[in-house]
């Protein structure tokens, strides 16, 4: 059986909230401390809620799709490719919400470094949860009943 079909869509979901939980605080963080206004940094995070979790589990999916062997250098490509997606996002949504482009870059430029060390982390941590990871679970099992 292919790794492709071990990986159940309960685990991308998961990370899928995870990550958010994880991504939105940094965000209403970095964003109230940037524009000094924490009604503006709890718009900015609650705003990109919806568009990072569907950016996010599409990422997800196109990984799983590509092939990409399970190594640290897929993790860091993983945390290169998410986080240009997610700036990118990022920085549209804290430009409309302030009306003010500048603000935005400052947000996203900022984001990107916290983003991308928090992302990695979470990859690793991931990486040694079994959850939604039928062939390590048995293969675990099995291994215990030796």
């Amino acid at each position: 059986m292919s790794v492709k079909k071990e990986v159940s869509y309960k685990r991308h979901l998961a990370k899928t909230v995870t990550w958010r939980i994880v991504g939105t605080l940094d965000t209403i963080l970095l964003s109230w401390l940037i524009t000094g206004n924490p009604m503006t940094g709890l718009k900015i995070g609650f705003a990109e809620v919806i568009t990072k979790m569907v950016l996010y589990f599409f990422h997800e999916r196109l990984w799983l799709k590509l092939g990409f062997p399970d190594s640290r250098k897929r993790h860091l490509v993983k945390t290169f490719t998410w986080r240009a997606v997610g700036t990118l996002d990022t920085m549209v949504l804290s430009w409309l919400i302030t009306g003010n482009p500048l603000i935005g870059l400052q947000i996203g430029f900022v984001e990107a470094i916290t983003k991308m060390i928090l992302y990695y982390l979470h990859e690793r941590v991931w990486y040694r949860i079994n959850f939604g990871l039928d062939k390590r679970i048995r293969a675990k099992k099995w291994r215990r009943t030796l």
